[in-house]
């Protein structure tokens, strides 16, 4: 887990000058001071291995949309965004010593924590409420936090595994003409078998009693790149459509072993997490027809995007290439990085302006995120994504999704926005924070704690 050379921190050389005028019986120089009003964020990243080439621009944009809240505003309302960079490799165990190292860096300590993992997500729920850091988790996670009543410091924000599927069936039902259609068909969900790739599995079980279709599981072996034996069954089963849950090299190697065995690409359809441009682009006309989803965003440059080029990259100040900037994983790093940065300057309304935020006021933060359509257009974000407001019950904020779908060269929107279905969703996850709140001897949130 080495520092990256563009790494941000200098809380500790804040701390040494404040500590120098101190011993000398003198007022803290004023750099000092300016230095000391920092905003943290730890950025958890696997730029290497087998998912380098989805995470890397997912964590390039993360890096950009800071530098540009610093270059072009100033900071968080006068509060210098700074980060540094922890290697992951995906790994469980790598994660949580990237939060162990990282967790107090900064003045406040770490602002939140975005594990980019469902896995490392899955080893820090407990931790995080002992270090009083929100966990950020775009799009991943436990979709049963979705619940705040039960979690109050994990917050899969515009979506969850279960929200995905959800959306998935119901695209797929459209398209056969109606959901009552899809009894009697076979739907085979092709996983990493990870905490990941099972998320979907109750929510898929629960639509499949309700409209009688066959489910099926089939497992692949993390990271994805031997699925011979899966494909093998898939060809001898020939079901009606095929699911991806996949990540990294797992997504075009399962589209490659498709066309090898003559399974249509247009029968398929994968999570969020398998509709980037690193997933098709080797594959190029292989892949045409394969669908996935969209969790509200899109390829393309819009005015965040412009703005990027405009005050970073023009300037050769840019975390990555120039080109990388407008593709789907790294526009989805820019949401994830303007929703920490917001949440951040909604603690500020409350706790003071121009002055950095703990963990604790940011968590207020991200439980009373409210944006609008007028303030995403103000943003830069109009066109990326819906509006989000969340409460203390509601850690998600938005369960909207589309499907867009290769055509050979570039993604094409191919259905419109859909919202998961909360009497199926909710009471999956009511009955599925409950058993986590008893193994854990733990209870549900009262009124007076969602004041604090």
């Amino acid at each position: 887990m080495t520092r990256r050379p563009h790494s941000r921190s200098v809380s500790a050389l804040a701390a040494v000058a404040l500590l120098a005028g101190a011993c000398l019986g003198l007022a803290p120089a004023a750099d000092a001071l300016a230095q000391a009003k920092e905003q943290f964020f730890p950025l958890l990243v696997y730029r290497t291995g087998p998912y380098g080439p989805n995470g890397t621009p997912w964590a390039n944009a993360k890096q950009d949309y800071l530098k540009l809240i610093n270059a072009r505003d100033g900071g968080i309302n006068g509060v210098k965004a700074t980060y540094e960079e922890c290697e992951t490799g995906y790994a469980t165990d790598r994660g949580v010593e990237c939060y162990e190292r990282l967790k107090a860096k900064g003045p406040t300590g770490a602002s939140l924590i975005d594990p980019q993992a469902t896995g490392i997500t899955f080893a820090l729920t407990e931790k995080a409420p002992q270090d009083k850091i929100p966990l950020m988790t775009f799009g991943y996670g436990r979709s049963e936090s979705a619940d705040g009543m039960a979690f109050k410091w994990n917050f899969p924000l515009l979506g969850t595994y279960w929200t995905a599927a959800d959306v998935l069936i119901q695209h797929i039902g459209n398209k056969a003409g109606g959901l009552d259609k899809l009894k009697g068909k076979k739907i085979t969900l092709v996983y990493h078998d990870s905490p990941f790739g099972k998320e979907p599995i109750p929510l898929l079980e629960e639509r499949a009693k309700m409209h009688g279709f066959d489910f099926q599981k089939l497992p692949v072996t993390a990271p994805g790149v031997e699925q011979k034996s899966v494909w093998l069954q898939i060809r001898q089963q020939r079901p009606d459509y095929v699911l991806l849950w996949g990540w990294g090299v797992m997504n075009s190697t399962a589209l490659k072993e498709a066309q090898a065995t003559g399974y249509p690409r247009d029968k398929m359809y994968g999570v969020w997490w398998s509709g980037g441009e690193p997933d098709v682009k080797d594959v190029g006309e292989g892949a045409k027809g394969y669908n996935a989803l969209t969790i509200q965003y899109g390829a393309g440059l819009g005015k965040i995007q412009n703005e990027i080029l405009k005050t970073l990259h023009d300037k050769g100040q840019g975390s990555g290439p120039r080109e990388e900037v407008g593709t789907v994983l790294y526009n989805r790093g820019l949401m994830i990085m303007m929703l920490g940065v917001e949440a951040v300057r909604t603690a500020q309304e409350r706790f003071g302006k121009g002055k950095p935020m703990s963990g604790e006021q940011v968590r207020w933060g991200l439980e009373n995120l409210s944006l609008d359509q007028k303030r995403l257009d103000a943003l830069g974000f109009a066109g990326m994504m819906r509006p989000i407001s969340t409460s203390c019950a509601d850690h998600m904020g938005a369960s909207w999704a589309r499907v867009h779908t290769w055509d050979g060269k570039k993604w094409e929107y191919s259905s419109d926005w859909l919202q998961a279905d909360e009497q199926i969703i909710k009471p999956l996850v009511k009955a599925a924070a409950d058993r986590y709140l008893a193994e854990k001897k733990l209870e549900r949130r009262t009124p007076q704690d969602c004041q604090s």
